[in-house]
């Protein structure tokens, strides 16, 4: 199959370039020719237009950061859609949204398929990360092989949107992590604790969770950079209260995790990377949290293995 692939940015760039890694002829596009040309220099071809991409490739995926910016693609795309094409969101998008842009390629001739990751970017980068993915089982079929090179576990979750349900909902149990992180790591300082000491008692403890394994060593580094920003988190939980809201779900702790960030945003600008939320609490307390000896970003040193479909238990 010849892919195209709209959307380079920081998790697009890097499943993009696990596809170029393993032999996949590729063709690539975004509105930042400087990333077209860093993909270009690491072997794709560059597309020139989404509408190009569609015309001449078997599947276009697309990474972008807004649902707005799906569409705007979406609708460049739509007139090249013809039998056999496939179009693979693996943005994280609305529900409602994705199933409306699919039902238009469904329409056209094409399938359809939400594909979003989870796992942080330094698994993006080594072909590690998990996907889900919601489609009919044949298309998914067809696209697993694709699947595999750029994520490490691969779940089919059913119908197309399906898997855009679970991506919002894995991140905002992800935001609820971060929060209580910065707050148990913020109480630890103030409590007089060793903060090396304290993370990894977290760590070995049934207190412990993916975020703290990974985002608390960058708040502790002081860099707080995992590659994701305040903005980000809060499209996200919004995402998920839409889900809430439609299910007519009565939430607590997410409206409070929104109140959280749109502060943080207000306070520190929407492109603050998102574990500087801490900053809200060193600046009430005037307590620096901190310590030597952790990294300044993640990096994942599990080896890049093919990946394979996630069996679920029934």
């Amino acid at each position: 199959m010849k892919i195209g692939f709209i959307g380079l940015g920081n998790v697009g760039g890097k499943l993009s370039g696990s596809l170029l890694r393993n032999g996949v002829e590729l063709s690539v596009h975004d509105l930042d020719g400087a990333l077209v040309a860093r993909a270009v220099d690491a072997g794709a071809s560059a597309g020139g237009s989404a509408a190009a991409l569609m015309r001449e490739c078997d599947a276009v995926i697309t990474c972008l950061p807004s649902p707005a910016a799906s569409d705007a693609v979406m609708q460049e795309m739509l007139p090249e859609v013809r039998d056999g094409k496939i179009w693979m969101e693996m943005s994280t998008t609305d529900e409602a949204e994705v199933k409306r842009l699919g039902a238009m390629v469904i329409a056209a001739g094409g399938a359809a398929v939400d594909c979003p990751v989870s796992g942080g970017c330094h698994r993006a980068d080594t072909g590690n990360i998990s996907i889900f993915a919601g489609c009919s089982r044949d298309t998914f079929e067809r696209i697993l092989p694709l699947l595999t090179i750029m994520g490490r576990r691969v779940l089919h979750t059913g119908d197309l949107g399906s898997a855009s349900i679970l991506k919002v909902i894995t991140n905002y149990l992800a935001t609820a992590n971060l929060v209580s992180c910065a707050e148990a790591l913020t109480v630890a300082k103030g409590a007089g604790m060793d903060l090396a000491t304290a993370y990894e008692a977290i760590r070995i403890s049934s207190g412990t969770s993916f975020v703290h394994e990974t985002e608390s060593q960058v708040i502790l580094n002081g860099s707080r950079d995992i590659s994701f920003t305040m903005d980000l988190v809060a499209k996200d939980i919004g995402l998920f209260q839409a889900v809430a809201d439609r299910a007519q779900v009565p939430l607590q702790l997410n409206p409070l995790l929104i109140d959280i960030f749109n502060d943080g945003i207000e306070r520190f600008g929407p492109r603050e990377l998102s574990p500087n939320i801490i900053k809200r609490l060193e600046e009430a307390t005037g307590l620096d949290v901190r310590a030597p000896g952790f990294p300044a970003e993640m990096v994942d040193d599990e080896p890049e293995e093919r990946g394979a479909e996630v069996i679920v238990r029934r």
